[in-house]
């Protein structure tokens, strides 16, 4: 009984390990594939081998990245938008999320409810519109309008997420601070904000990487060779006139290394930081 009981046990485990290596083949198996791909000798997908690394290991497309084309003008272009599109929706959806947390005011409900039903609607729905506004504020082919579509787009999901957390935080802490004469501004960025770190830290890393690599509000927005951002540039490699996948795929690794660094450098800080905690009530 006991011989049965054990060999149940070895199969089960037999079938879950081969379960998860599959699981974990069909998961790792492409990405291998685009990193072997900016190494391989060949330009397009057809000429690349079904086995990694098969073709041999070459650096000639980071050359041709480097020094053919405006990767570092994409690069600069993006960078621009993510950082300023971050800061701007740190700022708003935190300052709009401590009104609504702290505050009480004539329509504060309805406010908060339109918020949401914004958020529920595409923002494939309001494209005309969007176009149309740009076009009559000098909005189209800059820059800052297409930051100026992006922190509009995140403004109503954020504001709720961290409207939500600061509910958590304990009005005591406000109630002291009053008491020693400090100022809405300065319970906001002295208590509030260290408080709430966790959850800013995740608005700001959120709102950071949703522009880096979208393709559809730059392609609608931006027009010029010199305002392109990474998506715009790196899918020209791919195009109907192009089939340069290695070149693509060199630089899809390219964009992909500063965010495993950072999330190297920053996963014990943020464990920690969500892990902390203030007075709740």
């Amino acid at each position: 009984m006991r011989l049965n009981q054990y060999a149940i046990k070895q199969v089960n485990k037999a079938v879950i390990t081969l379960l998860f290596l599959l699981i974990s083949f069909f998961v790792f198996y492409p990405l291998v594939y685009v990193v072997a791909a900016a190494f391989a000798p060949g330009n397009n997908i057809a000429s690349l081998n079904i086995v990694p690394f098969k073709d041999g290991v070459t650096l000639k497309h980071f050359v041709y990245l480097f020094t053919k084309t405006q990767y570092w003008l994409w690069f600069k272009n993006t960078l621009i938008i993510s950082l300023w599109t971050a800061v701007l929706t740190v700022i708003i959806s935190s300052l709009s999320a401590y009104v609504f947390s702290r505050f009480k005011f004539v329509f504060k409900q309805s406010l908060l409810m339109s918020l949401l039903i914004l958020q529920i609607f595409p923002s494939f729905v309001g494209m005309i519109a969007i176009y149309v506004i740009l076009l009559r504020i000098g909005g189209l082919d800059t820059l800052w309008g297409l930051v100026l579509v992006y922190v509009a787009g995140n403004i109503p999901y954020n504001t709720w997420m961290v409207k939500s957390y600061m509910d958590t935080v304990s009005r005591n802490l406000d109630e002291a601070a009053r008491i020693d004469g400090a100022s809405h501004f300065r319970i906001y960025g002295t208590i509030i904000l260290p408080v709430t770190k966790p959850i800013i830290t995740f608005l700001g890393i959120s709102s950071f990487t949703g522009p880096w690599m979208d393709f559809i509000f730059p392609k609608m927005v931006l027009r010029s060779p010199e305002k392109q951002t990474l998506a715009l540039g790196l899918f020209s490699f791919v195009s109907d006139k192009k089939n340069e996948f290695t070149n693509f795929a060199a630089g899809s690794l390219v964009i992909a290394i500063p965010f495993i660094i950072f999330f190297l450098l920053t996963q014990k800080s943020m464990m920690m930081s969500m892990g902390s905690g203030a007075v709740k009530e």
